[in-house]
């Protein structure tokens, strides 16, 4: 600290949509006095990664990695990217049956990500390929990959590109669970402390309500990020992931994250000794 004003690292993604929810922080938009804020832009398994290593004060992470860091880290109550009856996508270059995809190596964006562990709920034990998350599609399309798990844009944008659809992950979970899917969210570390993790999550809270609330440069800002996408798909995307869940999980969307995590010990991809029930959610006026 310098001049008593702590520098906040935040690690992101370099996506649409946690680039319109941090824009009023990275823009100076919002007064936090005291803290200012730099912002990381990594891709979320690297981010998941980096958080076992305590590097970021503030980071976006998978929900399916955060009980590896929940002693050094809390999760914000807002932030959260939930699919509402959506999510990732399991893709091939072909018409390919659920019991077809069992059989083949899929790739996947990271074997941290919340898409990796909606995949094994969903289908079981698969044969996975780690591989970065902007590589899977084209991947898939030139036959490189059987098949492969999609996340971010590229859930908007795989039908015109040729792709086939297998399986929407978020269909299957809500169908499964009538919950949304919880994807990523936002965690702080502890070690600065109850009361500055809380201003830090007041902070983020407001940075993604001022967007909420002034969308144009925000929604400028964002396409940037989209990988050449037009500013409908832009619009849609943003809007998918970042809405009024994104400012409060609330009761529902915190219930989503406590089943997701024990539906992953079931499986063995979680801790069994993580406690899913007796999660906090920072900012949250209920638990």
């Amino acid at each position: 600290m310098v001049d008593d004003v702590l520098t906040i690292r935040v690690g992101h993604s370099p996506d649409p949509d946690d680039a319109f929810m941090f824009h009023a922080l990275t823009q100076g938009l919002i007064d936090t006095p005291g803290r200012k804020y730099e912002h990381v832009l990594v891709d979320i398994d690297t981010l998941n990664q980096e958080a076992q290593q305590g590097h970021f004060e503030v980071s976006a992470v998978s929900i399916h990695s955060y009980p590896k860091i929940s002693k050094e880290y809390a999760l914000m109550n807002c932030g959260a990217s939930m699919g509402e009856g959506y999510g990732p996508i399991l893709i091939s270059n072909r018409e390919m049956t659920i019991e077809d995809a069992k059989s083949r190596v899929i790739a996947v964006p990271g074997k941290s990500t919340s898409s990796y562990l909606s995949l094994v709920l969903a289908l079981g034990d698969v044969q996975v390929k780690e591989v970065p998350f902007d590589r899977i599609q084209p991947g898939v399309l030139s036959g490189e990959y059987d098949a492969g798990v999609i996340i971010h844009e590229g859930q908007l944008t795989w039908s015109n590109e040729g792709a086939f659809m297998i399986i929407n992950l978020g269909v299957w979970w809500n169908s499964t669970t009538g919950l949304p899917l919880p994807l990523g969210g936002n965690v702080v570390r502890r070690d600065l402390g109850e009361e500055t993790c809380k201003k830090i999550s007041n902070d983020i809270k407001m940075s993604i309500e001022y967007s909420l609330s002034n969308p144009e440069l925000a929604l400028q800002d964002a396409i940037k990020w989209g990988r050449g996408i037009d500013e409908d798909t832009n619009e849609e995307f943003v809007r998918m992931y970042v809405n009024d869940r994104t400012i409060d999980y609330g009761r529902e969307g915190r219930e989503a994250v406590r089943l997701f995590l024990e539906r992953g010990q079931e499986v063995g991809l979680v801790r069994s000794t993580f406690d899913a029930r007796g999660m906090e959610f920072i900012g949250a006026e209920e638990q």
